[in-house]
């Protein structure tokens, strides 16, 4: 349960369930679609109402990924920020008004009618939980909103797809997972490069003892890709349509900088944890899922020359990613910077290297082309109806995945628990990074052994009123 400020720059404080009940009285107002617990939770149109949180880069992405799917109709969007450019691409124009229109569009199309209306945009997402006509949510959020979004959304009964990384700290995606296994909701990590099948294949192969035994992974993430205002930065004023009080929530208070926000908070620390996760959240994910430790992490870290920006910069997340980690088996993890994101597999028999862009190179050179025998290990399929893919195939069949297991109730590729272990691996990293010194780890009992101040940053302190 939480309590969080109004959408107003009022600071009066309300209870969580006063603000969905009011909420809830509010939509009823207005013309809507049958809501799900009048018409069955699937029936008798098989679509599941889904609503997306956050209209930003990565939603021109997960939008149309949706979309595709005939069985699910998009209802709903929100966004603190109405619509601007600032994010990725120059004089891109994102937020909730352009997610609406794309969604709009996309159905007058679709059903030949020129027009269409029944998608509503919302500043606050908590009016959008509070709609019982919504079956599921998609949170393409920052990394901070990570967790209160999810646990709110998993108390008001809807299932969960969450972007990558799961969450900002340990303590928060231990959290995730309790609410969304209390509830009884589907969640799935937005990892999407499990759904890929050469990535699948990949970790088919190491399984399946195609290298011999496994001494070494090597895993890339790329470096950032803006340049960082230096420690002479000055506060911009907040631009009109954009709640930015409310876009920080329950992160520390700071002055506006456009490279503060939208995209760039990805190279901050009060937001995320910078490319180490980013970019880390899918390299060490494939490498999790190869060497089967989807529900555990490595147990000691240490920093391997990483490097930050001087004190004072807005950028304050590592601009170089370098740290070494090692499994209970002695099996090591090295994980740094480069252009193309990838991850190496290094075994007694051989080498495997696969990219994010689905690239297999191998050593011996036809290791890569061995094929998976009916009785070998054989890793779940995201879609089983595709067989020839592109690589913007890879989103949609994980968005695909998800729906099929809000339909099955069964989990899917990654669900909460498994984007928890391949976070706190992320997070763990940096955190010797940061501390520059070795960390030891227990990832039965989530905690840091016999080092204080590094146990204290699994968790982080949370701006009044927001809080779990």
């Amino acid at each position: 349960m939480s309590t969080s400020p109004l959408p107003t720059r009022s600071r009066a404080s309300c209870s969580r369930r006063g603000f969905l009940k009011t909420a809830a009285a509010a939509v009823c107002g207005m013309p809507a679609l049958i809501p799900a617990t009048a018409r069955g939770r699937f029936a008798p149109s098989n679509r599941i109402h889904v609503g997306l949180i956050g209209c930003g880069h990565q939603s021109q992405r997960i939008v149309p990924s949706f979309l595709v799917h005939d069985d699910m109709q998009m209802i709903a969007v929100c966004d603190v920020n109405r619509q601007s450019d600032g994010y990725y691409h120059p004089g891109q124009v994102l937020g909730r008004e352009t997610a609406k229109r794309w969604v709009e569009e996309h159905y007058a199309e679709k059903t030949g009618s020129g027009r269409f209306s029944g998608c509503r945009a919302y500043h606050d997402y908590r009016e959008l939980l509070a709609r019982e006509d919504i079956d599921a949510v998609a949170l393409i959020v920052p990394d901070h909103w990570h967790a209160l979004m999810a646990i709110e959304a998993a108390e008001a009964g809807k299932d969960i797809y969450c972007e990558k990384p799961l969450a900002l700290t340990v303590t928060e995606g231990r959290k995730m997972v309790r609410a969304v296994r209390e509830h009884g909701r589907i969640f799935q990590t937005g990892a999407q490069f499990r759904s890929s099948p050469a990535v699948r294949h990949a970790c088919e192969l190491v399984r399946n003892g195609r290298l011999g035994t496994i001494r070494r992974v090597l895993t890339w993430v790329a470096g950032n890709h803006f340049d960082c205002p230096g420690p002479d930065w000055e506060p911009m004023p907040v631009p009109a349509g954009f709640d930015y009080d409310f876009w920080l929530g329950s992160a520390p208070e700071a002055p506006y900088h456009h490279d503060r926000c939208l995209f760039r908070f990805r190279y901050i620390l009060d937001y995320s944890n910078g490319q180490t996760a980013n970019f880390g959240a899918h390299v060490n994910d494939i490498a999790q899922w190869g060497l089967g430790t989807d529900l555990t992490s490595p147990i000691d870290y240490q920093d391997e020359g990483s490097e930050f920006l001087p004190e004072g910069s807005l950028f304050s997340a590592a601009v170089r990613t370098a740290f070494r980690a090692r499994y209970a088996d002695g099996v090591e993890l090295i994980c740094r910077t480069r252009e193309n994101a990838a991850t190496r597999f290094e075994g007694t028999e051989g080498q495997l290297e696969v990219s994010l862009g689905g690239r297999l190179r191998s050593y011996p050179e036809n290791l890569k082309d061995s094929v998976i025998g009916p009785d070998e290990i054989h890793l779940p399929v995201a879609n089983p109806a595709h067989t020839v893919h592109r690589r913007s195939d890879v989103d949609a069949d994980h968005v695909r995945n998800f729906l099929d297991a809000v339909k099955s109730r069964q989990d899917p590729l990654e669900p909460a628990e498994v984007g928890h272990s391949t976070g706190n691996l992320c997070i763990l990293g940096n955190i010797a990074q940061l501390l520059k010194r070795t960390i030891r780890w227990d990832p039965e009992n989530e905690q840091i052994l016999e080092d204080d101040q590094a146990q204290q940053m699994l968790s982080r302190p949370m701006r009044a009123p927001w809080q779990i």
